[in-house]
């Protein structure tokens, strides 16, 4: 097996990314958990750039991490400077990294018109800053910026940067595209040329600037390059740089031979990718291969009468192999099979007639502008409803929202609700940030004394999309809000030409379905007690 160093740099070229923003906090919380995975190299920012950065590499050095090595990111030094004289290089040597990841200019393009440099300079530069590293007991891994355009341009002179890395000291030579511009074939040669050259392992680092950062990053794997540099999920500047999850289970599991983080990191990856989302404050990627939500989510009707009876014939690992699962859709498109899959719980199945009526009043609902993608609890209480299993908590008999302003002040929502609950019949009112917010306020004042497990749900997304917009402002609209206690996570949906109903209806899904989990994890006896109060 050949093992491939995975070098994580999402918190210093990650963090380039528009949107992408990461705390102090976020930093060390990130760096522990790549480190349990078993991430060969973590860096960790770039210490002259900001006072964020600086404090990291003091307060990692507390961690005792396990298997990970930490790297601080600097510039070879400036022009017509010594490099013990350069600020960069004593920030990198104060930062107390171990490893400096050193970035230097492989172009002569970039020497001449970027830096303002002779192209003599530039190698002087770059031999200078990597030795003085290494008189500093420090070890160095280059990244030869703009290493493929270089060498296309000026294969000359692209060579002897990179020799004067390795010939001062570079542990490793990292090759990059910068731009995100080079073609699978042409990373393959040029990193076959450039380790042909030279004494030391080469690396590579990819951009996703045409949508080609995997399979450059594999190619330059199988051309020799031992070392991987990206992202977890892919973020970055522009279009960002490699993602690591998808590289990582492409090598351990799609290719043979190699060997990567530990073993039974790869169940893990999931997992991985939404905690460095959380982290960022990011939604996920639905579609993102090995562990997007979608990525083993299957909707047509042939398709999941396949999977039923070989998960193989539609996916092409098994999910759980990356801590994914399997999802059926239902929608329009579907077929009985996946009704069929979805009703399993609930021990309907078997009844052919009670699939097909589920399945038309699927179709019917969609026709009328509903989606149950994302609404899996509203489904399920369209499967109770059909089979006649479906007893409502509380009876809604009417609510009233009304939202005013003065032109000078913020607007002040009220909502007033009546339900009856068994005999008894509630009325409260409560003012809200919003129309949602206050008939959620008003709904809970009315059912908290007979449901108080109510208080643990959280309303936490809510998205509103138009279905029929040639209507202009009297277009129906479809609300989908997401909810969640402290075990599980669930979407419900409304759909009405008035926002304020279809927000309604999603709601009073989103408690049912609640009242009805929670009956599910109690015994009978305490079930029925809880109604009957």
């Amino acid at each position: 097996m050949r093992r491939i160093e995975i070098y994580d740099t999402t918190l210093r070229d990650g963090s380039q990314g528009e949107g992408v923003n990461f705390s102090l906090q976020d930093k060390l919380l990130l760096t522990q958990r790549l480190d349990s995975l078993g991430f060969d190299y973590i860096e960790g920012g770039y210490p002259l750039s900001n006072e964020k950065d600086t404090q990291y590499f003091a307060r990692v050095r507390e961690f005792d991490l396990a298997h990970a090595k930490v790297c601080a990111f600097g510039m070879t030094r400036r022009k017509g400077i010594t490099a013990d004289k350069d600020p960069g290089m004593q920030a990198l040597l104060d930062s107390g990294a171990a490893i400096i990841t050193l970035v230097g200019k492989t172009s002569d393009f970039h020497v001449k018109n970027v830096l303002a440099a002779s192209l003599e300079e530039n190698i002087e530069m770059i031999a200078d800053s990597v030795a003085l590293l290494r008189r500093s007991g420090r070890e160095v891994i280059y990244d030869a910026e703009h290493f493929f355009d270089g060498w296309k341009a000026n294969r000359a002179y692209a060579l002897a940067t990179i020799r004067a890395a390795a010939e001062a000291g570079a542990r490793l030579i990292v090759l990059c595209d910068t731009n995100g511009g080079s073609m699978p074939e042409e990373v393959a040669e040029l990193t076959r040329a450039a380790k042909s050259e030279l004494s030391v392992p080469v690396g590579i680092h990819c951009h996703n600037d045409c949508d080609l950062a995997v399979a450059n990053t594999l190619v330059a794997v199988e051309a020799g390059a031992d070392h991987v540099q990206g992202t977890i999920n892919g973020v970055g500047e522009r279009c960002g740089n490699v993602d690591l999850i998808s590289v990582v289970a492409n090598l351990a599991l799609k290719k043979s031979g190699y060997e990567v983080l530990r073993a039974d990191s790869l169940a893990h990856l999931t997992e991985l990718s939404r905690y460095a989302y959380e982290l960022a404050n990011m939604n996920f990627r639905a579609n993102q291969p090995f562990v997007g939500t979608s990525a083993f989510a299957h909707k047509g009707g042939m398709h999941v009468h396949a999977v039923n009876r070989e998960s193989a014939s539609y996916e092409h690992i098994a999910p759980q192999r990356v801590g994914n699962e399997r999802r059926i859709l239902v929608s329009e498109l579907s077929g009985r099979s996946n009704i069929i899959a979805l009703t399993t719980k609930h021990n309907l199945q078997n009844d052919r007639a009670l699939m097909d009526k589920i399945l038309a009043q699927v179709v019917k609902m969609e026709n009328a502008g509903y989606q149950f993608e994302a609404a899996e609890a509203s489904f399920d209480l369209l499967v109770k409803r059909c089979a006649g299993m479906y007893r409502p908590h509380f009876e809604r008999l009417n609510f009233h929202v009304t939202v005013e302003a003065d032109g000078a002040d913020a607007p002040t929502t009220e909502a007033t609700v009546k339900i009856r609950v068994g005999d008894a019949t509630r009325h409260e009112v409560a003012e809200g940030d919003g129309p949602v917010n206050a008939l959620d306020a008003a709904l809970r004042k009315a059912l908290e004394p007979v449901y108080p497990s109510l208080a643990s749900m959280h309303l936490v997304d809510y998205k509103v999309r138009v279905i029929n917009s040639e209507a202009a402002t009297a277009a129906g609209v479809r609300v989908v809000i997401e909810s969640r206690d402290e075990r599980d996570v669930w979407g419900t949906v409304g759909v009405s030409e008035n926002i304020i109903e279809a927000s309604w209806t999603a709601l009073v899904d989103s408690i049912e379905y609640k009242l009805y989990k929670d009956e599910s994890r109690e015994p009978a006896a305490s079930a029925g007690a809880a109604r009957a109060t």
